[in-house]
Parts: structure tokens; sequence; C-alpha cells
């Protein structure tokens, strides 16, 4: 079936007002007031794709493999996974990698995300260290390799995204392997009926429409695992220097970042009114602790409390007014921290790919003279 008639019917499920970048693969953004919500609905979150959706006939008929470095080689479908081990829900942000890549000047390749490629969703399958106990996972067992029936467009005999997890990920209590998106059935645009869920991540290592696991003695090498793809330099790069893939590294934990999803750019306020400032904060594996903001371009800083979230891996909500006084420009910054001490620059270094931008977003609006 022709790519664009299997999309079509899905994209009629997206919420108005969704960005579709102009890609030949199906990627999706939503504007950030749409994200102001704790649990992200399912039709304003955001879409990605390295290559074109498969056509998936029959869900009832789908199975996973496991194999590789494994004493047991096993084949399940979705009945009997969810028959054989606990059903489980984690709450956590789901962010691609590349989210914000539009920022970096000088631009990069790659999709040019801008900051709304993000979303926090409520996660229920089983767990995937109980799968590959069951398996007998072998010493040897390094990594885990991911396999979907998802195809490159201009090259189809090759898959478009073949990720995995180091062992210790693989099976950590949090990771799972997902057949529900806020108590629905994963949606086919999300991975369903399988994905993988793997908190604090980034979005690339949650494999969709996962048809199997092999697990390796080494680093896995699928597609969009080898080079620079979804790889952060061990160095610092500048613009124009000659690229070694030998001097990235997996990308394997998120960074501390914040959003502001109210308001919006471009705000206009009156002199003495109230204008309400929120957003959420989150990191990737270790969590989030607290936030600063600036309403005057970073020149001072206020704590700001954060909101309890749905467990160490959902994000964290913050909400405050701040009042209008002086007419004229209005600048404002948030920056969020992390229990490592780790804090969002003021300015994000840097690198070829774009990836992993945590920069301390600004939203500029005025202040009018009241009436």
């Amino acid at each position: 079936m022709p790519r664009r008639l299997i999309e079509l019917p899905l994209l009629r499920r997206l919420k108005p007002g969704l960005h579709v970048h102009d890609e030949e693969a199906l990627n999706a953004e939503p504007p950030l007031d749409l994200l102001d919500e704790a649990i992200t609905p399912v039709d304003a979150f955001f879409i990605r794709n390295n290559g074109a959706l498969p056509d998936i006939a029959d869900e009832s008929a789908w199975t996973l493999t496991i194999d590789g470095e494994v004493e047991r080689r096993t084949v399940w479908t979705l009945p009997e996974l969810k028959d054989a081990f606990e059903t489980v829900t984690v709450t956590a942000v789901l962010e691609c990698a590349g989210n914000g890549r539009s920022q970096f000047s000088p631009a990069t390749d790659g999709l040019q995300w801008r900051l709304g490629a993000v979303g926090c969703a409520r996660w229920t399958g089983v767990r995937l260290g109980e799968l590959l106990r069951h398996a007998g996972v072998k010493p040897s067992a390094v990594y885990t390799g991911h396999h979907a029936p998802d195809r490159q467009i201009d090259k189809p005999e090759r898959a478009a995204l073949s990720r995995g997890l180091p062992i210790a990920k693989a099976l950590a209590p949090e990771t799972l392997i997902a057949f529900a998106m806020n108590g629905e059935p994963l949606p086919r645009l999300h991975g369903g009926p399988l994905r993988i869920v793997a908190p604090g991540y980034p979005g690339s290592a949650w494999q969709k429409w996962l048809s199997g696991i092999s697990l390796r003695p080494q680093e896995h090498d699928g597609e969009k695992m080898r080079g620079t793809d979804y790889r952060l330099p061990t160095r610092p790069l500048h613009p124009g220097e000659p690229i070694d893939p030998k001097d990235f590294a997996v990308i394997t934990d998120m960074p501390v970042k914040s959003l502001l999803t109210r308001p919006a750019a471009g705000f206009c306020v009156a002199a003495g009114e109230l204008l309400t400032i929120a957003g959420f904060a989150w990191s990737g594996a270790t969590p989030v602790v607290g936030l600063e903001m600036s309403c005057d371009g970073g020149t001072s800083w206020t704590e700001t409390p954060l909101q309890q979230g749905e467990g160490l891996f959902a994000w964290r909500r913050f909400e405050t007014q701040f009042r209008a006084e002086q007419p004229g420009p209005m600048t404002i910054l948030v920056r969020a921290r992390g229990a490592g001490g780790q804090r969002q620059p003021l300015e994000m270094p840097w690198n070829p790919r774009g990836y992993c931008n945590n920069q301390a977003q600004r939203v500029s609006g005025r202040i009018t003279a009241a009436d």
C-alpha cells in the first residue's frame, strides 16, 4: 500500500495545530501550549519516524522474538505477554535527542525540531528484564539490539532504525515493552502494538513496532547506531572541524531541561496585571530537583517551586504569577537543575548533529502601559 494511504487515516487523529515537518518521513510536533498538561494527550504528542510507517494488517498475529545471547530463543504473542508477566505502568518523559536542533548556530544536519518534540505519558506494559531473564541472559550479553518492520523510504530493503540498550538498562525495572499509552492500546503512530520504553534515554532508544530483540556480545551496530547517529562528541568540536566517529559516544542519558508552556512568545500584559508563568522540568537518569526563573532577561534569578511529578521519570510542573510593572520589553528564562548538580546552560555548546540542546529557554513579550 502506498505510504501516504497508510498515513492519511492516522494523520486525521492528530490535534489541530501540530506542525508537520516537510520531510519524506512523517514527523510532527505540537505548539508549546498543547504541552501544558501533566500527562500529554496522545493526539498532541510529537511523532518521530526515520522511515515509512509499516503496514500492519493484523495486530493479533504480532509476535516478539527474543534471541541472541540467551539460553532459550522465545517467541511471544501479545496475549501471551500479558498473561505471563506482571502488567506495570511507568510515567515517563519521551524526548527526541534532536529536540531544539533548530536553535543551533551554525545550523546542523537533521530534522529541524523546534521545542515540541517532547511529552510525558503513562506507559503500560511488561518489564523487559523479566522477558530477558525468562529467556536466560548469558554472561556474554552486554547490549540489546531491537528490530522492527519499518524501512527506509529510499532503500526499502534496509531497516529505518535498529537501536539497542546496554544490558543494565534493559534489565532495569523501569524499562518496559509497552502495549498501552495513557490507558489506551498503543496507537500505530506511537509504535503500536509494541514498543520499548526506556525512561531517561533519548526517544531513538524507545524502538517502535518492536518485533525482535537480540542480545549482543558487543554494542549493537544496527541502523542509526553507527557513525555519529544519536551520539555526542566526547570532546569539544567546533564548526568546520573534521569529524572522527571515534570521538563520539552513544547518548544514554538525556540532560536536565525545562519548558515554558505559558505565556507564548510575543505575549502582552498590561502594567499592574498578573502574568501566569508555567511549564515543566525534567531530567534523564538523575532526578530534577529545582528550577530558577528570571523575568528580566537573566539579570536576576528566583527559585521557583516544582510540584511533585508522577514518579522519578515524569516531568514536574511549575506555575507562578508575576506582577508586571514597568512598561517595555520583557524576557522570561527558566533553568532547571538535577540532583547531581547539573544545570541548564544559558548557551548550548555546539555539536555537529544538533543533539541534546538543553539551553535555558527564552520567551519574550511586552509589558504595556495600563489603561
